[in-house]
């Protein structure tokens, strides 16, 4: 039976009479990578526990998650990385005001990497190593005389800045950009450490893959907004022409959004995803859960929450 919280207990049943609200009355959205996926699974556990309510997690890319938070089909998006939804949180949050930006944040790294043994066997260190069309070759894994280098999934808004620092850097000339579904990147990830394989690939944390393997992050020019030029497909049809960054990534923050609405239709919610506060390394052991012990990820944000629960209960 799933508990309720006794902060809450005593006011949900006046709560739901002056809301109407109903089963699976609030909505999450889940884009396609495994941290968000965790997380969304995590605020369900509180959510439900806490209040007594049903949360329902759908799937759907960055924008889809943003216009129905701005036209209240959904309710939540539990970890919008900034800057690089930066075009959607001064859409919907600074300008149209119907989504509020969570204040408490998990401070991400992001990059490029390749396993250490490409580079210490082949001398890849720094991004403009990936320039070299000799060195570009060894990433050839299908035998076409290409080198292939995994730059995100598709939807990803980090995937349309890592195009940009390609052209930006020029190794798209070099090599081929893949997009891919992070599970299976991953898994070609695997296999090239286990085979001895050179792999390039974008990085970042909250993540296991640092935890997993021996990595080097391939070094670049620090961040520089002078220099950081990024347009996204939203804004303008010759986006990866007009844009540019030759320059590292400035540092990376997730945040908790949540649909305006819900400050007033549904107040304790509002107030337990403001207080929603967890770090990079607790993101990470959440996906290394997921990915690697490939644990159920409600059962998982079950037992999370029943052994953070001092945590929890600061939340509300």
């Amino acid at each position: 039976m799933r508990k309720v919280n006794k902060y809450v207990l005593s006011g949900v049943a006046g709560l739901a009479m002056s809301t109407g609200v109903q089963a699976a009355d609030l909505v999450i959205g889940v884009p396609n990578w495994v941290s968000v996926n965790a997380m969304a699974h995590l605020a369900k556990v509180v959510l439900e526990d806490n209040l007594g309510i049903e949360v329902e997690l759908q799937n759907a890319t960055n924008p889809i998650v943003f216009e129905a938070m701005d036209k209240g089909t959904m309710h939540v998006h539990p970890e919008v990385w900034l800057p690089n939804q930066q075009n959607l949180f001064e859409t919907y949050v600074e300008q149209k005001g119907t989504v509020v930006k969570a204040p408490n944040a998990v401070i991400a790294f992001q990059g490029m990497c390749v396993t250490n043994m490409t580079a210490e066997e082949h001398g890849v260190t720094q991004i403009t190593d990936l320039t070299d069309p000799e060195k570009a070759k060894i990433f050839d894994s299908d035998g076409d005389g290409r080198g292939e280098i995994w730059i995100g999934a598709t939807g990803w808004a980090s995937t349309n800045v890592e195009k940009i620092r390609a052209k930006s850097y020029g190794y798209d000339q070099t090599l081929e950009l893949v997009e891919m579904d992070e599970t299976l990147a991953l898994a070609k990830l695997d296999a090239a450490v286990s085979q001895e394989r050179p792999f390039a690939f974008v990085c970042w944390t909250p993540h296991h893959m640092f935890g997993l393997h021996d990595l080097t992050v391939l070094k670049e020019p620090a961040h520089d907004p002078e220099k950081w030029n990024v347009i996204q497909p939203t804004d303008d049809p010759d986006w990866l022409n007009k844009a540019s960054a030759p320059v590292a990534w400035a540092d990376t923050y997730l945040h908790i959004h949540y649909a305006k609405d819900l400050e007033t239709s549904q107040p304790q919610a509002a107030q337990i995803l403001g207080n929603l506060k967890v770090d990079t390394d607790q993101v990470s052991d959440m996906v290394y859960a997921l990915v690697v012990e490939k644990q159920d990820p409600l059962e998982y944000a079950r037992s999370w929450v029943e052994a953070n629960a001092d945590l929890v209960d600061s939340w509300l």
